[in-house]
């Protein structure tokens, strides 16, 4: 008897999108840190509020520390509070 070899894509149903992978857990990725302005505006809206996890699909861990870098880069006025 064969057995049948079903990929974990295939269990999924039709409408639900494939995972996002966090950006900053691959091995080249750029590090976070609050001196880095170019990284931390990429996960900051335009009104100037820091996106959530679930839309920019950064991990919980490195969440923490995306949030601790804005915060501190806020507080030393490298960037905004509020933008507007």
């Amino acid at each position: 008897m064969t057995q049948l070899n079903i990929k974990r894509e295939a269990l999924r149903k039709p409408n639900q999108k494939k995972r996002k992978s966090c950006p900053f857990s691959d091995p080249n990725s750029p590090a976070i840190d609050y001196k880095d302005l170019k990284v931390l505006t990429r996960y900051v809206s335009e009104r100037g509020k820091i996106i959530p996890s679930r839309i920019s699909a950064v991990s919980a861990k490195k969440q923490r520390e995306l949030s601790k870098a804005i915060k501190r880069a806020r507080f030393l006025a490298l960037m905004p509070y509020v933008v507007g």
